[in-house]
């Protein structure tokens, strides 16, 4: 007889929080948001393409000021950060503390840019922005929900876009990507490999 399937795994109790007991790799952003006359910025790891249409969404939930950001004005932004700019992601989610007094002062010293619009902030500097239309709210997951928006305007830093006579390796070398390791842990990626694609599949 074979050996049991599971007898390397331990149960976890899908009654409680089942996420702090293992790593995840995810993307880290930051999103923008209209919070009256100022902005409100907060990092996100729970984001994702919606298909491969020009949707985005992310998880967030109804205690923080994001969510009531965008479902009143209707719009959000997303900054892709890249590693040396961690520092600022933690400041950004400063705001979101309890007994923070200093939520103004704290935006207003993050290195930021205007849309094209005018309307909204993104990080400075960042490889990847997004200007984004609220498209729809879920709620129900819990204490959670997924915001998703339609992507109006996106833009790539030109270090960062993929040109096809540049080798990738050698470009993701030059140009790494930031990666969070849920929960509490972050990665620099510059290593990486071809992905092993049967013959003439197509995502």
């Amino acid at each position: 007889m074979g050996k049991n399937n599971f007898d390397d795994f331990v149960s976890l109790n899908v009654e409680e929080n089942i996420w702090d007991h293992f790593y995840t790799v995810a993307p880290l952003v930051v999103i923008g948001t209209k919070e009256n006359e100022m902005y409100d910025l907060s990092p996100k790891h729970m984001v994702t393409p919606i298909g491969f249409s020009n949707y985005f969404g992310f998880v967030c939930t109804p205690r923080h000021r994001t969510y009531h950001n965008i479902k009143k004005e209707k719009n959000f932004t997303v900054s892709f950060i890249r590693p040396s700019q961690i520092l600022l992601s933690s400041l950004s989610a400063m705001p979101r503390c309890e007994d923070n007094h200093f939520s103004k002062e704290i935006v207003e010293k993050i290195p930021t840019i205007p849309t094209s619009k005018k309307d909204n902030i993104f990080i400075r500097d960042s490889y990847v922005l997004f200007e984004c239309t609220l498209y729809k709210i879920i709620d129900g997951f819990d204490d959670y929900s997924i915001i998703t928006g339609r992507i109006d305007a996106a833009f790539v830093h030109k270090d960062y876009k993929i040109f096809s006579e540049v080798d990738q390796q050698e470009h993701i070398y030059d140009n790494p990507l930031l990666a969070y390791i849920a929960q509490g842990r972050f990665a620099t990626v510059k290593e990486t490999l071809s992905y092993p694609y049967p013959k003439d599949f197509k995502p």
